[in-house]
């Protein structure tokens, strides 16, 4: 397929580099080529499969509106813009194109959701607990959307609102902890991150999946498909 990879950040340029390696054509961009959406024109998309986003809060909503204009599927890795998603569905169903979008593309953090929504019975017998993640100091949002879309799991699977701290603290690629404590013992549930290599691989396997896909996907519940 042909590739737009949307942001040349560490993960965004790993991206790149995976979906290289599993045969795809690739053409990455950073924020200055992209000024004024002029890597989104319909000259720029008209031989473009799927376009890939990980850039910013601030640049992401405008990127969708022009993808879905041109009608091509996107996989969005970008987050701080969950707020916009109704208007965003809607847009994506109107046009007949897809989009599959994730707090975490990583497969390991996917299974570590599991484990979350498992937890929550621990309120049920007493316990208290509370979510921590850290990330590198260069991540803009805060708290993570992967740790809000762990604290809505906990939610929805019948657990309390769980609090979230937050930490910015070097080069961490990210760390979610989910701690549950009674009187008499600690429950502790942890995805650590050693690399950007998992969400890479996840992003471009949601790239693949989306391109014969209509509709707005959230990649929690789609991706044992792919």
């Amino acid at each position: 397929m042909n590739l737009l990879i949307l942001g040349r950040g560490k993960t965004g340029s790993l991206v790149a580099e995976v979906a290289r390696e599993r045969r795809h054509h690739v053409r990455a961009v950073g924020h200055a080529e992209n000024e004024g959406g002029a890597a989104l024109a319909p000259s720029q998309l008209q031989n473009i499969d799927v376009v890939i986003d990980f850039t910013t809060p601030d640049a992401v909503l405008g990127n969708m509106e022009a993808c879905v204009k041109a009608s091509k599927p996107m996989a969005v890795g970008t987050t701080g813009w969950y707020a916009a998603l109704p208007g965003i569905r809607e847009a994506v169903e109107r046009a007949g194109t897809g989009l599959v979008f994730g707090s975490n593309f990583s497969v390991g953090v996917n299974l570590f959701l599991d484990m979350a929504r498992a937890s929550a019975a621990a309120a049920e017998q007493g316990y208290h607990g509370q979510i921590f993640e850290r990330h590198h100091v260069h991540k803009k949002d805060a708290p993570s959307g992967t740790a809000i879309t762990i604290q809505k799991a906990i939610q929805q699977a019948g657990g309390p609102e769980l609090e979230i701290t937050s930490f910015r603290e070097g080069e961490v690629v990210g760390m979610h902890e989910i701690i549950f404590e009674s009187a008499h013992d600690r429950i502790y549930l942890c995805h650590d991150a050693q690399s950007r290599r998992g969400f890479a691989e996840g992003a471009v396997r949601a790239a693949e999946w989306v391109a014969t896909k209509k509709g707005c996907f959230d990649f929690k519940d789609v991706w044992r498909e792919l």
